[in-house]
């Protein structure tokens, strides 16, 4: 469906940069990212998990190596997965030059954690020469102690000095392939310090509010926080953190930016939370549908309303529509058009196969004005 212009958000202005094949800033989309909770020496269970990752849509993956044996496996992954791999790296400078040698494509780090300047410097090195970028992770949990002991405790000033401090010593190196995050699990904390970080400098940011919970409690938190933070056109890559399967990261993340119309990506079902006018099972009819159209990549909006208080209305736009009616026959609606009427029976089956179909037929249509487009550009050649 068309967007209207008052939904449209003005992202802030920066950079790019790439991780692997994925721009990060600047005009690209927002990338969606998760990390691995395997451990990374299981070759075979940290490939099978990133997979899934990838299947549900993932642009990056963070994977930690807190040891030799971890950075050395990622020569294994790497070949293994589509993604760009970012390797987590936090106070052994080796365990970074490692990494950068055998195919991350970033190297998550704090630069004052890893030591000395000629530290910093073969770091860095190693970056160059293996095409890596590099994210400098602050949390509020990790403050180095000397702003701790000036600021008195965790606050944004502190995090976005800490920050700017591992910037500079990255520029003193002559790098500039970066992305920040400035995280904490205060929502309040996080938001301020990426607004204050936003207004300091322009490099691409990675959001994300930290350790904020299981499914349910780590969703609303993360969507308060990061949504205040996209809404106002902050942030170049997300993270959802959920103490969680690392797929649902994916999946609540994607949620989030289809809701601000950032990201388009899979089917997105609007319905309602059914009351005593439903005329069909609302609620279990959209579980099972949710679960059979999830590996629909193609941007569509399917409607699942259970009455005609609010279903004609939200079906016009909407691709497909459906409202429950009276004795058990209900309206099926098309691009915002009543298109043909439905007995109780295989709802969901009806559905799936509309919306598959509908999918078809669009990326069919992708697929001709591309060969199209490149006929032309042939034939302008010749």
């Amino acid at each position: 469906m068309t967007v209207r212009p008052y939904r449209q958000i003005d992202r802030r202005p920066s950079r790019q940069i790439h991780v692997g094949k994925v721009p990060v800033g600047g005009d690209s989309p927002i990338s969606v990212q998760s990390m691995t909770n395997t451990l990374t020496t299981d070759v075979e269970a940290t490939i099978a998990q990133i997979r899934r990752l990838e299947i549900a849509g993932a642009d990056i993956v963070r994977v930690s190596c807190p040891d030799e044996e971890s950075s050395a496996a990622l020569k294994h992954i790497v070949p293994e997965v589509t993604v760009p791999i970012v390797a987590d790296i936090h106070f052994h400078y080796k365990r970074a030059i490692e990494a950068a040698e055998n195919g991350a494509a970033c190297l998550r780090i704090n630069p004052g954690n890893i030591g000395s300047h000629q530290r910093v410097r073969e770091v860095v090195k190693a970056a160059k020469d293996h095409g890596c970028s590099i994210r400098i992770g602050v949390n509020a949990g990790s403050l180095e102690r000397d702003l701790l002991e000036r600021y008195g405790e965790p606050c944004p000033e502190a995090m976005v000095e800490s920050a700017l401090n591992h910037i500079r010593v990255l520029e003193d190196h002559d790098f500039f392939e970066t992305k920040i995050s400035c995280k904490a699990s205060d929502v309040f904390l996080a938001v301020a310090a990426y607004q204050q970080l936003a207004e300091a400098c322009d490099y691409p940011l990675h959001i994300g509010i930290t350790e904020a919970g299981g499914m349910l409690s780590g969703t609303v938190k993360s969507s308060i926080g990061l949504g205040m933070l996209l809404w106002s056109g902050i942030g170049d890559t997300v993270r959802v953190s959920l103490s969680a399967d690392p797929v649902e990261e994916i999946k609540v993340g994607y949620e989030m930016l289809k809701t601000l119309g950032l990201r388009h990506r899979g089917v997105t079902v609007i319905s309602c939370p059914s009351c005593a006018r439903q005329q069909f099972e609302v609620i279990e009819t959209v579980r099972v549908l949710e679960e059979r159209l999830a590996h629909i990549t193609t941007p569509l909006t399917v409607s699942v309303i259970g009455c005609v208080v609010n279903g004609p209305g939200e079906a016009t736009m909407t691709d497909i529509g459906f409202t429950g009616g009276g004795k058990g026959t209900h309206q099926v609606y098309v691009n915002g058009l009543p298109h043909h009427r439905l007995q109780d029976g295989a709802i969901v089956d009806h559905l799936v196969e509309m919306v598959e179909a509908k999918a078809a037929e669009i990326e069919a249509a992708k697929a001709a004005e591309k060969e199209a487009e490149a006929l032309q550009q042939l034939t302008a050649a010749e």
